[in-house]
């Protein structure tokens, strides 16, 4: 996340609080702490059952490179394709810092390198033997 979108957000939340505490006191307060707080619970939720899944698979492994490659969307998250993947990638060396690049391989030896700068999905590029 940008750092401009995580300062608005930031005040936006600030913002809702307040409000919130201003038309019904510290019961509004505490629904919008609340309705945070479930949010936040429900993304770790999501994110622990991603990678409960991932645990069970072998490292870059894929059941197709095609499908996968075809689902692939410029901007999603780690997190997302590895929920589509349901393994986590084999981290390929770059030397480049800002970018991470993985690899997940299928039982045919087609591959699927994965480029992600900043956390998201910026380039992929199927490989077919």
């Amino acid at each position: 996340m940008s750092v401009v979108l995580r300062v608005t957000l930031g005040l936006a939340l600030v913002a809702m609080g307040a409000l919130a505490y201003r038309a019904y006191g510290w019961s509004g307060l505490a629904l919008v702490v609340g309705g945070v707080l479930m949010w936040a619970l429900l993304h770790m939720s999501r994110m622990l059952v991603v990678l409960r899944r991932t645990a069970q698979n072998p490292v870059g492994s894929v059941a197709s490179a095609v499908m996968l490659q075809s689902r692939l969307q410029k901007g999603m998250s780690l997190l997302q394709v590895l929920a589509l993947t349901r393994a986590l990638g084999q981290a390929l060396d770059t030397g480049a810092q800002p970018t991470e690049v993985y690899q997940w391989l299928d039982a045919g030896g087609d591959a699927v390198c994965c480029t992600f700068a900043q956390g998201r999905l910026a380039h992929w590029e199927l490989q077919r033997r």
